[in-house]
């Protein structure tokens, strides 16, 4: 890992199931000021996944039952990585925003505005965290323990609550380690971050968009064999930029960060696409090619 990572022993025994690199699990979680809040999540398998067959959902101050979910989008090719990150660009009642810096490394951006159902981004230290494949419902990846308030984080000592040891599932980032090959499909009997995870600073995002992994690593837009290979630019645009790719695109989508087809186009048959997005408002956008020879790749273009 890097050299800033605070690695920290395990303290007890992990009483977790989890599945060997097969299955999509959590690599990073920031718990920054403000709303700075990201999740990334990493697919371990040498194929690409639709996200669409997943959710994220919140059990918040210790709720045995979901109290906020919003569902994934795009296909994330193996090896790779999907940070989704809190859409609170602008400062809230309280003026409470998430960094700006922070917004532009999304591949997906939650909800902008605080409402409960879906304000799963919001989670403040203390809030269990599930990733759910949606049929047939089964959780793929459980961060905190559900039904347990912790009070304001989990920490590094038995029982791992807020009476005693040190928070680390507030005011910090956390990165899964690289031994980790699947994430925690039965809710533990107790947390024991360290178990799995390192700490980072609060407010740390250097190593956001890529993942170190026995699974196999990745880089920000990189995938391994079954990717596609392509090329967006220029790269910041004015709204009209060139995909290239490595063989024939059969499929073209394009999303905004609030996950919305923004657009889209079949039976391209060319390896090079002129695509306008000048109507569209400034900002990040998620590029999702399917090639003609089944690949598929992800990528982030930025419009000024």
């Amino acid at each position: 890992m890097k050299k800033f990572l605070l690695a920290i022993l395990s303290l007890g025994t992990a009483t977790f199931a989890q599945a060997q690199c097969t299955e999509l699990f959590f690599s990073e979680y920031v718990e920054g000021s403000s709303h700075s809040k990201a999740l990334e999540i990493y697919n371990p398998t040498s194929s690409p996944i639709q996200l669409s067959e997943y959710r994220l959902i919140r059990f918040s101050n210790g709720a045995s039952l979901p109290v906020d979910s919003i569902d994934l989008v795009g296909t994330l090719p193996a090896h790779s990585v999907w940070v989704v990150v809190n859409g609170q660009a602008t400062p809230d009642a309280n003026g409470a925003f998430c960094d700006p810096a922070l917004i532009a490394m999304a591949d997906q951006v939650g909800p902008a505005n605080y409402a409960v159902g879906t304000a799963v981004m919001y989670m403040n230290g203390d809030d269990a965290i599930a990733l759910v494949r949606i049929a047939p419902r089964a959780f793929v990846d459980i961060f905190g323990k559900i039904g347990e308030d912790p009070g304001t984080a989990w920490t590094d000592v038995f029982p791992y609550t807020s009476a005693q040891g040190t928070w680390w599932t507030n005011d910090h980032t956390l990165i899964r380690k690289p031994s980790v090959t699947g994430g925690v499909t039965v809710n533990p009997s107790a947390f024991n971050v360290t178990a799995e995870w390192d700490s980072l600073p609060e407010n740390t995002w250097t190593n956001l968009g890529q993942h170190v992994s026995v699974c196999g690593n990745t880089g920000v837009n990189e995938g391994l064999q079954n990717a596609a290979s392509i090329a967006v630019y220029p790269n910041p645009s004015n709204g009209t930029f060139v995909i290239k790719a490595t063989s024939p695109m059969n499929k073209v989508e394009i999303y905004n960060i609030l996950g919305e087809l923004v657009y889209s186009e079949t039976a391209v048959t060319s390896d090079n696409k002129l695509v306008d997005l000048s109507a569209q408002p400034a900002g990040i956008y998620i590029v999702q090619v399917l090639l003609a020879n089944g690949k598929s790749s992800v990528s982030k273009i930025s419009v000024q």
